[in-house]
């Protein structure tokens, strides 16, 4: 089959890379405009477009998908279907009918959970010991599309969202170049999603990242697990931004929210809303590398009592 493929970040070079490897023809890529990225904000292509072009595939990168040049050069690709991972932006009627078989998406979840911009990320901090991806068709309303597969993957208790996501990525990819097979030899089931159901998982944004130690230890666990690897879990120390990576639940306290209980050799212990603690394992102060708490704590004195904050 003639496949036109849609998509932008990383998570998708591993569905573009799985259908350029099989026996269909990829006859276009569709990323989004090349964006400043990373720290220093310099005008960066897409990882999908390094991976397709990488392979010498045609790359379109319109600012408008209703563009009618652009819309005339995927007529002319004569796709008979398109598949989409996380490209980034809501597909028109028009674009929807021009492949033959239409078009199908890979997304994060089991639907119809998580609807939406950052399902891998929602997941996490809600602590769901599961999650997984779905194979489903592009209709115009978000994610509403019918199921054609599911396939399912564990949630490991310290696992961060960066750990998820790449999972997903690999596990999306199989699954998506297996109905793009089903779906060469004939019509496949489609089960229509429960739309009552449904819930949604709103794009993550960067002040989410703010620790807010009034919650639980577990909860916090679960934030610190699910901004990884953005934007981060970060709290102030003397005015000081930190970025705090790996926690784990530690023993009860009656210490207020935030205080540090314990900051000596390898431990720092910081009370939490429930009358517990958590364990910081590895930090990163802002405009250094990550490291352990022993290192952070070499080069500082804290004293027991001192207090993680918001920002001043």
């Amino acid at each position: 089959m003639r496949v036109i493929f849609f998509g932008t970040p990383t998570f998708a070079v591993p569905t573009l890379e799985g259908l350029w490897q099989s026996r269909h023809a990829v006859v276009g890529v569709v990323t989004q405009p090349d964006r400043p990225r990373g720290r220093g904000q310099h005008v960066q292509p897409s990882a999908v477009k390094a991976a397709a072009l990488a392979h010498d595939l045609a790359v379109w990168q319109p600012g408008t998908l209703k563009d009618e040049a652009f819309l005339a050069m995927i007529r002319s690709a004569a796709p008979d279907l398109g598949v989409v991972a996380a490209y980034g932006k809501l597909l028109p009627d028009v674009l929807l009918a021009i492949p033959r078989l239409g078009l199908i998406n890979v997304h994060a979840s089991l639907l119809p959970r998580y609807r939406g911009a950052s399902p891998i990320q929602r997941a996490v901090l809600a602590g769901d010991a599961e999650t997984g991806v779905s194979i489903m068709r592009v209709v115009a309303a978000l994610d509403a599309g019918a199921v054609l597969a599911q396939r399912r993957h564990p949630i490991g208790p310290d696992d961060t969202s960066g750990d998820v996501e790449r999972a997903l990525a690999t596990l999306g990819a199989s699954l998506l170049c297996e109905m793009v097979d089903r779906l060469a030899a004939g019509p496949v089931q489609e089960v229509p999603q429960q739309d009552a159901h449904a819930t949604y998982a709103p794009r993550l944004r960067k002040e989410e990242g703010l620790v807010d130690w009034s919650h639980a230890a577990s909860t916090l666990h679960n934030h610190v697990r699910a901004m990884q690897p953005w934007p981060g879990a970060s709290t102030f120390l003397d005015g000081e931004r930190l970025v705090i990576r790996r926690t784990r639940v530690d023993l009860p306290t009656t210490a207020p929210p935030g205080t540090i209980i314990e900051a000596d050799h390898d431990v720092l212990r910081v009370a939490t809303g429930d009358n517990s603690s958590l364990r910081v394992l590895e930090l990163q102060p802002s405009g250094r590398r990550a490291m352990t708490v022993r290192d952070f704590l070499a080069g500082r004195r804290l004293a027991a009592g001192a207090r993680f904050t918001g920002p001043s």
